[in-house]
């Protein structure tokens, strides 16, 4: 009988301790009720806790990743996208996190998905691709002053992926060849200008120094001689050929006048 009483009693001190002692980790506090009244945070490391009378809610002070599930919005130039996003956010004031709202990590997830519809309903389609930084700096105000009175900060907001109707998909593809194109073009003339005037610049050289110009005849000939051809090339002076083109065109201004 002895043996049982003692028993009995040795199991109680231990359910006693099991209740009363509390290990908090360090990334961790515990946020401790007392008759259902409120009467701190506690931790980390040993706690203590009156039996019976005290229960304590651990609350993890680690910065948490949240994925906002992917939500179909219209923007506001009326194109139907579907957008998801990343949350980065911790609890600063456990506390809040206890006594101001019920199970904060879901609040805080349909705060995301309502505050993410929101943004891209008010922005572009060329925000959304081009100027993400700016609405992830949106989002994260946004829901970082919804989540203030709960005790957490919101570090970051990352919109992950913006996904677009095939319809829009075809039509930016279009666009882009067609600017692709259009770049092509202009360097393409800009080239033929910039020819034409070293052209034009190479032709008022060479006329203003009259052996330059065989010169250059004779180098023509020399390269096409050094090509795989069946083609004889005899150079022919000019100076040779000049006097009878100067002779043909005195005959025919005479004609004329006559």
């Amino acid at each position: 009988m002895d043996g049982l009483l003692i028993a009995a009693i040795v199991l109680f001190v231990i359910i006693v301790l099991s209740v009363a002692i509390k290990i908090v980790k360090e990334y961790e506090r515990g946020v401790v009720f007392r008759l259902g009244r409120y009467v701190g945070v506690r931790g980390p490391g040993l706690v203590f806790l009156i039996p019976f009378i005290e229960n304590m809610v651990k609350i993890d002070l680690r910065v948490l990743t949240m994925d906002v599930p992917r939500q179909e919005c219209i923007t506001m130039d009326t194109v139907t996208v579907k957008v998801d996003a990343v949350v980065y956010f911790r609890v600063m004031k456990p506390q809040d996190a206890v006594l101001n709202v019920e199970q904060y990590i879901r609040a805080t997830s349909l705060l995301a998905q309502t505050t993410l519809r929101n943004v891209v309903g008010q922005s572009d389609l060329e925000d959304l691709l081009a100027h993400r930084d700016k609405v992830n700096e949106k989002l994260q105000v946004l829901i970082d002053e919804g989540t203030e009175p709960w005790g957490i900060k919101v570090s970051m907001v990352e919109v992950r992926d913006v996904e677009l109707p095939e319809t829009m998909q075809r039509a930016m593809a279009a666009q882009a060849e067609a600017e692709r194109e259009k770049r092509a073009k202009i360097i393409h003339a800009d080239g033929e200008y910039q020819a034409a005037e070293k052209l034009a610049q190479a032709a008022k050289v060479i006329s203003s120094q009259p052996g330059a110009l065989q010169l250059r005849y004779l180098q023509t000939l020399g390269q096409i001689s050094t090509e795989k051809t069946n083609t004889i090339v005899f150079p022919l002076p000019i100076d040779l050929i000049k006097p009878i083109l100067d002779a043909g065109m005195h005959e025919s201004d005479s004609s004329k006048k006559k």
